[in-house]
């Protein structure tokens, strides 16, 4: 049986995670409805916008849950410094919309998604020590930004010049 401890922590987790995403798609929204992410040059392997909703919904639930799988085990030392890791990168998660759409620069967001990826890739490896499902279910994350560096650098390299709206 799960204590109600564990289900708060998971609770937690979770909410945290809905935070970031609610503010990523805040930020995101506007970009997309008033054209001006619909004005960038994109490269031809750009995923439909329908498709991002979902992808990452499910991103921040492994996130959670892997972060969750890590915090259960709190009594070991060896959580610190993995979950620090973990609210660092989740806040860099949220930064790389900010950039991107929020202030319309693929070139700085390019930058900072760099720093994000070497975060998720330290904080997989880091909770696989501890918990390997943990460490398992931040590969697909570790995946799709992986994706996005090369989808952000393309935008990037192929607007010079941002469209302004």
């Amino acid at each position: 049986m799960i204590s109600k401890k564990s289900v708060g922590g998971l609770a937690v987790f979770l909410g945290m995670s809905l935070v970031v995403m609610i503010f990523g798609g805040l930020v995101t929204n506007p970009a997309i409805q008033s054209g001006w992410y619909g004005l960038l040059e994109k490269p031809a392997f750009n995923p439909p916008s329908w498709v991002f909703g979902p992808v990452w919904t499910i991103l921040y639930v492994l996130m959670a849950f892997s972060a969750w799988l890590v915090w259960e085990r709190a009594d070991q030392k060896a959580v610190k410094i993995p979950l620090l890791l973990f609210f660092v990168q989740l806040f860099l998660n949220g930064m790389w919309s900010s950039l991107f759409f929020g202030m319309g620069r693929p070139d700085l967001a390019f930058a900072e998604i760099l720093v994000l990826w070497v975060f998720i890739l330290t904080v997989t490896v880091m909770f696989y020590r501890v918990q390997p499902a943990a460490g398992l279910l931040l590969i697909p994350y570790l995946a799709w930004v992986s994706f996005a560096v090369i989808l952000n650098g393309f935008i990037w390299q192929l607007n010079p010049v941002i469209p302004q709206l």
